[in-house]
C-alpha cells in the first residue's frame, strides 16, 4: 500500500506527479494572459500631462509594484524618490533642457531637427517625478549573483522601472523615462550620497495625449526591428550579424558644469495647470498640433506666463564702456558706445528702430559703477558693492518693465564681447579659443589679441577668487561689466514677475545664464530670439536648454534680434487667437 503524501502547510503543494502531468498547469487563465498582453502592447512613453494630482494610494499600488520586482540576490538595490515640489522639477528640466540641446549637437542634422522637434515637457507638466535610484553601497561580492555580473544591482532597478510602467498603464497614469541628464548632475539637485545612481527620471501623471504606437516611431525616428532580426539561435553567427543598432553621431558632447548656490530674491516658474493649458491653447485650433514649430513651443511658453495675450512689450537698452579696451581687442573706439546712446535716446538706432517697427517700446539705461571699473587683466571689473547695487538696479527695473508685455534685452559696449568671452569661458570651463569671437570688425592679429585678454583675465581672476569664483555675483564682478550686472538684474526683476523674456546676442544671453545660476526657475521665462554670429553663442543658449526662433547671422546688438523676434512671436500669438477652433472643443467652451 502506498503511503499518502504528506502536504506541507506552507510553500508548494503540488507534487512531481502533479507537475509531469500538467507541465503549464502552473499558467494564468487565457483572460488573464490577454490582459497582460493588452498591457504590454499598450505600455508608451508619454510625454504630455494633465495637471491633475494622481490619489495616494493610486501612487502607493504603482510604487508596489516596483517593490514587487526581482533583484539580484533579493537585494533591493532600489530607491525610490517621489518629487512634487515645483522648484525642484523646474531646475530638474533646466537639466534635461539643457542636455537635450547638447545630445541634438551631437547628432547628423536631420537626426537632430528630428529631436528638436519632439515635445519633450513632461518633467515641467506632469505632477510627480519618481526618480529611482540604485544603492549600490553594498559591495558586489556581498550580494548573491552580483560577484560575476557587478551590475545586476542596476538591472534590478531597472526591473522595478517596467513594473512601475505597466502598472501605470493598466491604471490609466501614463509615464516618461527621461534620461536626457548627466547623472552627477541629477545626483547632485537630489543630495545623493557616493555610491548611489540614479536611473533617470520617471514622469507620473495623468496623460494628455493616448498615442495608438510608440512615440518615437510615429515620429519617424525609427520602427521597431522584426522579432526574428534580435533573436539568435545557440551562439553569435560567424559572420557577425545581426548588425550593430543604428547611431546618428555626428559630434562628442560637451562636458557639464556645476551650478553653484548664489544670493538673490526668489523667483518660481508657471504652474502646471498655467502650462497646459497654454498648450491646451495651441492643441485646440484647426491646424496641426505644432505646426509653427519652435514659434509655437515660444508661444505656449508666454501664454503660461501671461493671463491675457501680449500685444506689445520693451526693448531694453544696457549701455557700459569697459577699460578692456585698451588691449586693443575692438575694431571700435569706445566713444562710439556713447553716439550709439545718444542716437538711440532719440530714436534713431537700429536697435530703436527695429523696436518702434515692431510696435515694442524703448528704454534706454547706462549702467555706471560708483567705483573704478578694472580692465579684467589687471584687476576685477567691478567691487562686489557695484555689482549688487547693478543688479539691484536692474532688478527694479525688469519688475517694473514685465508690466508692459515682453521684456526684450538689447546692449551696448565697445569690448562687451571680449568681456562675454571671458564669463562664458569661467562658466562652461571653455578654452578661450573656444568662447571668443571676431566681434564687429575684428582681424585675426584682433582675435588673438582677444584670446590673450581671455586667458590672462581667467588665471588671474581664479588666482584671486579660487572656489568664489563660482558665485554667478562675485564672477560678473571679476570678469563682467556694467550693464551684464544690469541685464542680470532685469532677468531676474523680469522673472520674479513671470514676464516673457526676449534674448539677443551673445551679451544678453551670457546675462541671462548668469541669472539663472541665481535661479534656476527663471530659465521658464526665457526665449532665444537669436543666434548670432558670435562663436561662443551656441553653447551658452543650449546651456540654457533654449532653441533660438532666428538664425540670420546677425552682429547689430542693440536688441535688433530680439526685437524682431519679438514681432514674429506676438504675429504667432495673434494668429493663435484668431484661428479657427475645431469643434469638438469650441463646443466644449460654450
Amino acid at each position: 500500500m502506498p503511503w499518502p503524501r504528506p502536504v506541507p502547510l506552507i510553500g508548494d503543494q503540488t507534487s512531481a506527479a502533479q507537475r509531469a502531468t500538467d507541465p503549464a498547469g502552473w499558467a494564468l487563465d487565457p483572460a488573464t494572459n490577454e490582459s497582460l498582453d493588452t498591457v504590454v502592447g499598450a505600455r508608451r512613453d508619454i510625454r504630455r500631462f494633465r495637471p491633475d494630482p494622481v490619489p495616494p494610494h493610486v501612487l502607493r499600488d504603482i510604487l508596489a509594484a516596483g517593490h514587487r520586482a526581482p533583484s539580484v540576490g533579493h537585494s533591493q538595490p532600489w530607491r525610490f524618490i517621489v518629487v512634487q515640489e515645483q522648484t525642484t522639477r523646474d531646475h530638474a528640466a533646466r537639466l534635461a533642457d539643457r542636455e537635450r540641446l547638447r545630445q541634438a549637437n551631437g547628432l547628423t542634422p536631420d537626426r537632430r531637427a528630428r529631436l528638436l522637434d519632439l515635445k519633450l515637457d513632461g518633467i515641467r507638466d506632469a505632477p510627480l517625478g519618481v526618480v529611482v535610484a540604485c544603492d549600490r553601497r553594498t559591495a558586489p561580492g556581498g550580494v548573491l549573483g552580483r560577484a560575476s555580473f557587478p551590475d545586476t544591482d542596476l538591472w534590478s532597478c531597472a526591473c522595478a522601472i517596467e513594473n512601475i510602467w505597466l502598472t501605470a498603464r493598466a491604471r490609466g497614469l501614463g509615464l516618461g523615462w527621461v534620461t536626457l541628464f548627466q547623472p552627477a548632475d541629477l545626483a547632485r539637485l537630489l543630495h545623493l550620497p557616493d555610491g548611489v545612481e540614479t536611473l533617470g527620471w520617471l514622469c507620473l501623471g495623468w496623460p494628455d495625449e493616448r498615442p495608438p504606437s510608440p512615440g518615437l516611431e510615429r515620429h519617424g525616428w525609427s520602427k521597431r526591428a522584426p522579432l526574428e532580426e534580435v533573436v539568435l539561435a545557440e551562439r553569435w553567427p560567424d559572420g557577425g550579424e545581426p548588425a550593430a543598432p543604428a547611431s546618428h553621431l555626428a559630434a562628442s558632447p560637451e562636458r557639464q558644469v556645476v551650478d553653484p548656490a548664489v544670493r538673490t530674491p526668489h523667483v518660481t516658474a508657471p504652474d502646471q495647470g498655467q502650462v497646459v493649458a497654454a498648450r491646451d491653447s495651441g492643441a485646440r485650433l484647426l491646424s496641426v498640433p505644432g505646426s509653427l514649430g519652435v514659434l509655437d513651443t515660444a508661444a505656449d511658453r508666454v501664454l503660461a506666463l501671461t493671463p491675457t495675450q501680449p500685444v506689445g512689450g520693451t526693448v531694453v537698452l544696457a549701455a557700459g564702456n569697459h577699460p578692456v579696451t585698451r588691449h586693443r581687442i575692438s575694431a571700435y573706439d569706445p566713444s562710439v558706445t556713447g553716439e550709439v546712446l545718444d542716437a538711440a535716446r532719440n530714436g534713431v538706432s537700429l536697435g530703436a528702430s527695429t523696436a518702434r517697427a515692431a510696435g515694442l517700446a524703448s528704454k534706454v539705461v547706462y549702467a555706471e559703477c560708483a567705483g573704478p571699473v578694472g580692465d579684467l587683466v589687471t584687476a576685477d571689473a567691478m567691487s562686489i558693492h557695484d555689482t549688487e547695487a547693478l543688479v539691484a538696479q536692474g532688478t527694479s527695473l525688469g519688475e517694473d518693465l514685465a508690466t508692459a508685455g515682453l521684456v526684450c534685452l538689447g546692449e551696448v559696449g565697445v569690448g562687451n564681447t571680449t568681456v562675454a568671452s571671458c564669463l562664458l569661458a569661467a562658466m562652461l570651463g571653455l578654452s578661450p579659443e573656444d568662447a571668443i569671437g571676431l566681434g564687429s570688425g575684428a582681424d585675426t592679429a584682433m582675435l588673438e589679441r582677444k584670446r590673450d585678454v581671455v586667458t590672462a583675465s581667467l588665471a588671474r581672476a581664479r588666482t584671486e577668487h579660487a572656489e568664489r569664483l563660482r558665485d554667478p555675483m562675485t564672477l560678473t564682478a571679476a570678469l563682467g561689466g556694467p550693464e551684464i550686472a544690469l541685464l542680470v538684474g532685469v532677468v531676474l526683476g523680469a522673472a520674479s514677475r513671470r514676464a516673457p523674456i526676449i534674448l539677443d546676442g551673445l551679451v544678453t544671453s551670457v546675462a541671462a545664464l548668469l541669472a539663472v545660476r541665481m535661479q534656476p526657475a527663471a530659465q521658464s521665462m526665457l526665449i532665444a530670439g537669436q543666434c548670432s554670429r558670435e562663436r561662443g553663442h551656441q553653447a551658452v543658449l543650449t546651456e540654457l536648454g533654449l532653441e533660438p526662433l532666428l538664425q540670420l547671422r546677425l552682429r547689430a546688438g542693440e536688441g535688433v534680434g530680439a526685437a524682431l523676434a519679438a514681432q514674429l512671436l506676438l504675429t504667432a500669438i495673434g494668429a493663435r487667437a484668431t484661428s479657427a477652433v475645431v469643434e469638438d472643443d469650441a463646443a466644449a467652451t460654450q
